[in-house]
């Protein structure tokens, strides 16, 4: 190992503020870099199960957040025994080879008590740290924006991007001379993990909560009541098409009026939002795009000042008992599915007026309209409040991983 005097990070816990500046080393004086077996006994279709002993692990099962079991495979405990290399160990790492490299996931004590048993396939390698460093140093250092460049400096192929053992061995890595410093960083980060984890977590069952009261608060095509319902309303609901509801047009602007930093915003032919110093109209409207992006698939519900480009649709003045917010809803839950059904592709290229003009839109009392409204969007705030909680953790991560190694 090489000392370099000047080789500090910029943060530093301040118990080791004075401390010894970090070591510069290869990979492989602190880690040992295994491959699995590649050999005859490696296992072939037929020999993999639902249900078994030993979890064979796959890119579906090491990702950019770690292990993710939600797609397994197994082999006997035989075949396992049959095979030579590739084994984890507890503490062991593993590092993404091929494919989508430079995935990383620590196999300690909670995942080996949730999988006792694993080995890796022949697109991944196995860091097998040393007694004298902490695998979880290891694991975050890999995972810091300095770890990934320096996979991407030794990685080749571009249509299948690959990782060498040998080079992955003479990776350079700075490490802490005290393995205090080393197990501190390497919590710390873990808890940070953990915490991006839970809210993660949270955002999908959130997610997932909204789309289920999506399909369960609406009548399904032959109905006229929905399978969950508040008290108290009991009555069919109306069905009318969206062209007797309110009223239908598309915009006038072109993508080259967008103005950055704008004063109003400018609704084009894609998901993003993009600004203008002018407006067109200043209403409530539900709008759709026409072509591009994500064709019945972009929606977005607009009350106040806006722009609009000529190839996105906008529906307004709302009419016969429906509300605006309401209709945004039912609307962005069911057109794709109608577009769909009305093209022989796999994908929708445009939309054409009658494919929204005469849709079927359901729709209780105003009374029910508001109820089903305010559950959504409660449940929408809970998912907004949950992604920017997740994106501050992300982004305090990122800047103490720019901070804390070297």
């Amino acid at each position: 190992m090489s000392e370099n005097k000047k080789n500090v990070p910029k943060r530093r816990f301040k118990e080791f503020e004075n401390a010894e500046a970090w070591e510069q080393c290869k990979l492989n004086e602190i880690a040992d870099v295994l491959d699995g077996d590649r050999g005859n006994n490696y296992p072939n279709g037929n020999e993999f199960q639902e249900i078994g002993h030993t979890l064979f692990l796959s890119a579906s099962n090491v990702t950019t957040n770690g292990f993710m079991f939600d797609d397994t495979q197994y082999i006997t405990e035989e075949k396992s025994n049959s095979m030579g290399n590739g084994k984890l160990l507890l503490n062991d790492i593993v590092l993404t080879s091929r494919g989508s490299i430079g995935h990383i996931a620590w196999y300690n004590k909670a995942i080996q008590q949730q999988v006792p048993f694993a080995r890796i396939n022949s697109g991944m390698l196995i860091l097998r740290s040393k007694d004298f460093v902490m695998p979880c140093f290891v694991a975050q250092f890999l995972k810091s924006p300095l770890g990934k460049k320096q996979i991407d400096l030794i990685s080749f192929g571009s249509a299948q991007p690959q990782l060498t053992k040998k080079d992955v061995s003479n990776y350079v890595v700075s490490i802490p001379s005290d393995s205090n410093e080393q197990r501190k960083l390497g919590v710390f980060f873990d808890n940070i993990d953990n915490l991006i984890t839970l809210h993660q977590c949270k955002l999908e069952k959130m997610k997932a909560l909204k789309k289920a009261y999506l399909m369960e608060m609406f009548p399904d095509e032959r109905g006229c009541k929905p399978k969950l319902r508040f008290a108290g309303f009991t009555d069919d609901w109306e069905q009318r098409k969206v062209k007797d509801i309110c009223s239908i047009s598309t915009g006038k602007s072109n993508t080259q009026d967008k103005i950055e930093n704008g004063e109003y915003p400018f609704y084009v032919r894609s998901p993003i939002i993009e600004r203008s110093n002018r407006y067109l109209y200043d209403e409530e409207a539900v709008l759709t795009v026409g072509d591009g992006v994500g064709t019945g698939k972009v929606f977005h519900y607009v009350k106040g000042k806006y722009d609009l480009h000529q190839r996105v649709y906008r529906m307004f003045d709302f009419y016969n008992g429906v509300s605006g917010k309401y209709f945004y809803y039912y609307f962005s839950t069911h057109f794709y599915k109608r577009v769909m059904s009305m093209t022989a592709k796999t994908s929708v290229d445009s939309v054409r007026y009658e494919m929204i003009s005469e849709m079927d839109i359901k729709y209780p009392s105003e009374q029910e309209q508001h109820q089903i409204v305010n559950v959504l969007e409660h449940l929408g705030d809970l998912i907004t409040i949950h992604q920017r909680k997740l994106e501050k953790l992300q982004n305090i991560k990122k800047a103490y991983l720019n901070e804390m190694f070297i």
